[in-house]
């Protein structure tokens, strides 16, 4: 008996098998096979322009990197909308387009509503329970998805898992809807009230406990920048919009193997390695989380034990993917960051990356760019993948860090 179940568990899938029902006179019965792959998620993107405000960003523009952004959470673009209104509503969106989507949603052309701002928990839920059959979350939750999937280290788990729960603690009462039918009546008095306030709880006791864990992850990191500094490692930091080729280049200068995906934020945890400048110096270059507009305060809070590298460093390499056409933008988002970080007066090396993508768009768009380039101090132009301009930025990097090391002994002696 043993044995015939063992002949009969090795049959490879798709094949026959007779069937017990003899309803069909016993023939071979094919057997049903159940794909154990993840569904691929419909996603329907939805912005609004404000009128009478001035924008950075031109609304299609944020929605084009919206899309990016959900790819890189393998989900599916089916669409996408822009609606210009007065001011936000309760409902994020107007009345007309929302009953647009509720019959998109209703008809199963879209799963997911994804809005291209941080809704507030109200703005969530009346947006849910108009368009009935959608699952609505916004730009933030789609971030802090992507930074999951790319965490890789302890340390970058619980960041993204910080940023997670502060994210998620506002919302808590959306996740009880199903009990707000039990708020009258006797005996029906509190229990979804009681179940909200048991999760607020843990989800406080968890925050604080990742927040203790994190302080331990500060601690160490001081430890290591004190060490580089007794030893005499200048440190640079490379910073830049996400997908501006700074993990290509990490790998270009210093030989390291950081995996590169052209994806946003294809890598999320900081690396540093060492590099020979020409002059015999020695540098630490550190790659760090890339930066996006619109990006949540939760998540710059998360991530302030690696953004510290970047505030101890001697100078930061700013890269700038040349060849997109909101090269500008992305550059302004970036040192708007950093300005608000206390960062404006750090040394920097503006590196404009993918000028062989540039190139390829002809000589007129390349010779526009050079002449933008030539007004700005400390500049290089690189190709991060083909090498091109690589010794014109470590030379440039060796004279900083001379620069840097003038001027910290000279603010020595004076201060002596």
């Amino acid at each position: 008996m043993g044995r015939r179940n063992r002949r009969s568990s090795s049959i490879p899938a798709g094949s026959f098998r007779r069937s017990k029902d003899t309803s069909r006179g016993g023939k071979a019965i094919p057997r049903k096979l159940i794909s154990n792959r993840p569904k691929v998620e419909r996603v329907f993107l939805a912005g609004v322009e404000l009128r009478g405000q001035r924008q950075p960003w031109k609304p299609e523009d944020s929605l084009a990197e919206l899309g990016e952004l959900a790819r890189s959470a393998d989900a599916r673009v089916v669409g996408s909308t822009v609606q210009r209104v007065n001011r936000l509503s309760q409902h994020y969106l107007g009345k007309g387009k929302i009953e647009e989507l509720r019959g998109h949603a209703q008809e199963g052309r879209f799963d997911t509503l994804i809005c291209d701002d941080e809704l507030s928990p109200t703005q969530q839920k009346n947006l849910e329970d108009a368009l009935g059959t959608a699952k609505v979350i916004d730009r933030t939750a789609l971030i802090l998805d992507v930074f999951a999937r790319r965490a890789q280290s302890h340390e970058g788990r619980l960041q993204v898992e910080l940023a997670q729960h502060e994210y998620l603690l506002p919302r808590l009462a959306g996740q009880w809807a199903h009990l707000e039918r039990l708020g009258g009546g006797i005996g029906t008095r509190g229990p979804g009230e009681t179940q909200i306030e048991t999760d607020r709880r843990l989800v406080r006791g968890r925050i604080q406990r990742i927040k203790k864990s994190l302080q331990s992850v500060r601690r160490h990191r001081g430890q290591y920048r004190t060490r580089r500094k007794e030893r005499g490692f200048p440190v640079a930091s490379l910073v830049g919009y996400t997908n501006a080729g700074k993990s290509t280049l990490l790998n270009s200068l210093t030989g390291a193997s950081v995996p590169v995906e052209d994806k946003l934020f294809s890598t999320l945890d900081p690396v540093t390695r060492r590099i020979r400048l020409s002059s015999g110096r020695e540098l630490l270059l550190t790659d760090t989380v890339g930066f996006i507009q619109k990006l949540p305060p939760a998540v710059v809070a998360a991530f302030r034990a690696t953004l510290e590298e970047i505030e101890e460093t001697a100078l930061i390499v700013h890269v700038v993917d040349i060849a997109h056409p909101n090269a500008g933008a992305h550059a302004e988002v970036v040192e708007g960051i950093l300005e608000e970080m206390g960062l404006a007066d750090k040394p920097r090396i503006l590196v404009l990356n993918k000028v062989d993508l540039l190139e390829s768009r002809g000589a007129e768009s390349l010779g526009n760019a050079m002449n933008d380039v030539a007004k700005r101090p400390r500049t290089v132009m690189i190709s991060a993948l083909q090498g091109t301009g690589i010794d014109n930025l470590l030379a440039e990097l060796d004279d900083m860090l001379s620069e840097v090391a003038s001027s910290e002994l000279a603010g020595g002696v004076v201060a002596g």
